[in-house]
C-alpha cells in the first residue's frame, strides 16, 4: 500500500490499545497509516494481527514498530502484512545496516524466506511474484533519537535502503539530558540539522509531535511523516475536553 502517492506529508498516530476497532476509527477519520506498537504497550504479534487487518480493510497504511533490532521480530511483523516495519534505538550504520538485511530479501538483504504466511497470502500467491515484488512493496523507518546516532548521522544517512529517518524527540531529549523537554533549544537544534542533512540526500524524514502546531511546524520545515500522538493519550484529550467544558 503506498504511503506517500500524491501527498506532501502523511499524518498517523502510534496505536497501543490492543483492539483493532480503534484502527478502523483512524482510518474512518482520515489518517493515513497507524503505527502498530510493540515497543511501548501490551500487545504482541498474535494481537497485531487484526490490527494489520484492519488497516488494510480500511484503506490505511499499517506500520509495526518492532521493540529493538530483531531479525527474527522484523521478519514476524512484514510476514503478518505489515507495509512498513519501524525499528528504533539505531545508533550506527552497521545498526542501520542490521535493519534492511532483516527486511528485505536476496540481493538487498537476507530476510528469512517463508511464503506460507499472511504477507504471501498464505502460499497461494505464486512464490516468484511473491519474492519478486516483497522488497519494493515493503518499507524501512529507523529511528534516530540519541547522542550517539546524531553524532553517527551522517554515516547513518549513507546506508541504502532505509525510506524513512524517524526522529523521536523524547528519547533525544534524554539523551541531551533534559528528558521530556522535546521543545528545549538543544534538542530542537539536533532535530533541525538531521532533518538538514537528510532533506539535502533526499531522504524522507518523520517525527513525533502532539499539536497540530508542532506538527506544522516540522512539516513547512520539510517533515513528510508525521506520527501524530498515541491512541490513548488521544482519547484521553478528548474525554479531558468533554468533562472540562460540562463542568464550565
Amino acid at each position: 500500500m503506498s504511503l506517500f502517492e500524491n501527498k506532501k506529508f502523511v499524518v498517523g498516530p502510534f496505536m497501543k490499545v490492543s483492539d483493532p476497532a480503534l484502527v478502523e476509527v483512524a482510518a474512518f477519520a482520515g489518517f493515513d497509516f497507524v503505527i502498530i506498537d510493540l515497543e511501548h504497550g501490551p500487545s504482541t504479534f498474535e494481537t497485531i494481527q487484526g490490527h494489520v487487518r484492519a488497516a488494510q480493510a480500511k484503506g490505511v497504511v499499517p506500520v509495526v514498530r518492532v521493540p529493538e533490532i530483531s531479525e527474527n521480530m522484523i521478519s514476524k511483523a512484514l510476514d503478518i502484512g505489515a507495509d512498513y516495519v519501524q525499528v528504533p534505538q539505531i545508533e550506527t550504520a552497521k545498526d542501520a545496516e542490521r535493519v534492511v538485511k532483516a527486511s528485505k530479501f536476496f540481493p538487498e538483504g537476507a530476510r528469512g524466506v517463508c511464503r506460507y504466511v499472511r504477507a504471501a497470502d498464505y502460499s497461494s500467491m505464486h512464490k516468484e511474484y511473491y519474492f519478486g515484488n516483497a522488497n519494493q512493496s515493503t518499507g524501512v523507518i529507523i529511528h534516530i533519537e540519541g547522542n550517539i546516532a546524531f553524532k553517527n548521522i551522517d554515516q547513518i544517512l549513507a546506508v541504502d535502503g532505509i525510506d524513512i529517518i524517524f526522529i523521536g524527540p523524547y528519547d533525544m531529549s534524554q539523551s541531551c539530558g533534559v528528558p521530556g523537554q522535546v521543545n528545549h533549544p538543544k534538542v530542537i537544534s539536533q532535530m533541525k540539522e538531521i532533518v538538514e542533512k537528510a532533506s539535502k540526500l533526499g531522504k524522507v524524514v518523520g517525527t513525533f509531535v502532539e499539536s497540530p502546531e508542532s506538527a506544522r511546524q516540522w512539516i513547512d520545515l520539510g517533515v513528510k511523516y508525521i506520527s501524530y500522538a498515541v491512541d490513548v493519550g488521544i482519547y484521553y484529550s478528548a474525554c479531558k475536553s468533554i468533562v472540562d467544558e460540562v463542568h464550565k
